[in-house]
């Protein structure tokens, strides 16, 4: 437990430190943000905010789970969760590149972002897949039992692993949104491992070393919101939201709770869902719209409803929908 909270308490203080170092470095790089033209007019005035700011809580987070969860020299779920989070967020430190160092607002085409993600993904399902402790089974949430999947989960898990990184990314449009649900769904997890480590002596190591990766990035979200909240200093970028959609969903991949994500995820599902709605909608009525724009997030911006209270509702929605999830493991 020890190991844990000093994982959640270095990362945080670390987080905190490195803000100021890297906030001014992206700001004389001029790494700004491009606003997309069709977005919420109030967003012109972020014009220029720093972004790639997601290097604030990545190197925290990543290093200090690494350090913390190193135990006799045993790695156990470590590479999966660091090959994870690292993966992903290459290809969103590339797409953050191309948008600031071509002054635009989209970086990567569409195709150029999938494809690399699909092949990180299918390599760590097949990685997880071969894994004795971890297999070819997912928990079904409150039913206490098992899904045998066999060789039909190594597409099952690159679809969900795909789907959360990019769910998201798209979250992350408002200042401290992303890192705010991420934050409370990675204290989910460390409870939730935490608890599984009691119940299974026999797999107690590996839950508990997952437990401090979770805690660790949950700290360095922390420190990371210092400077993220609304009026952002520094936005995350896709090198951010994708390390964090990479992390939680390499979590839920060692633990085989994957089917618990879009319990405790479900703001970032929403976000790819209204979004999914909102293109076919388009296409088929051929410019008609479901919401005033997707993701939903932006639909109640456009409603009125301020930015620092979209956050805030969202936030309650994160911390029920877990408690409601941490349910399913109470004895």
């Amino acid at each position: 437990m020890q190991r844990i909270l000093w994982a959640a308490l270095v990362a945080c203080v670390l987080s905190v430190a490195f803000g100021p170092i890297v906030v001014p470095w992206l700001k004389k790089l001029k790494f700004g943000q491009t606003i997309y033209d069709l977005g919420p007019q109030s967003h012109k005035k972020k014009q220029g905010t720093p972004t790639m700011g997601g290097i604030i809580f990545t190197v925290p987070g990543l290093l200090v789970g690494a350090a913390f969860s190193v135990r006799e020299g045993r790695l156990d779920y470590l590479p999966m969760l660091l090959v994870s989070a690292l993966g992903f967020g290459l290809v969103g430190f590339v797409d953050d590149f191309i948008k600031v160092k071509l002054k635009r607002s989209l970086g990567l085409t569409p195709k150029q972002k999938l494809i690399p993600q699909i092949v990180i993904a299918i390599a760590l399902s097949v990685w997880a897949y071969l894994n004795p402790n971890i297999g070819s089974s997912l928990i079904v949430p409150f039913a206490k039992t098992d899904w045998n999947l066999g060789w039909f989960y190594i597409p099952v898990m690159a679809f969900i692993l795909v789907g959360t990184v990019n769910s998201a990314n798209l979250l992350d449009g408002l200042d401290g949104l992303c890192g705010s649900i991420s934050m409370i769904d990675f204290a989910c997890f460390t409870v939730i491992c935490g608890l599984l480590a009691v119940r299974s002596p026999e797999n107690a190591g590996n839950f508990t070393n997952t437990a401090v990766f979770s805690a660790a990035m949950f700290g360095a979200i922390i420190g990371f919101l210092r400077y993220n909240s609304h009026p952002a200093q520094v936005f995350m970028g896709d090198v951010g939201s994708f390390v964090l959609g990479g992390a939680l969903a390499g979590i839920a991949m060692v633990t085989r709770l994957s089917l618990l994500l879009p319990i405790i995820a479900l703001a970032m599902f929403v976000s790819s869902l209204s979004d999914i709605i909102q293109i076919s909608y388009f296409k088929l009525t051929h410019g008609k719209r479901v919401f005033k724009m997707a993701p939903l997030h932006h639909h109640f911006e456009l409603s009125g409803m301020p930015e620092t209270k979209i956050v805030t509702m969202y936030r309650l929605i994160t911390i029920a929908l877990c408690l409601a999830a941490l349910l399913g493991f109470a004895d």
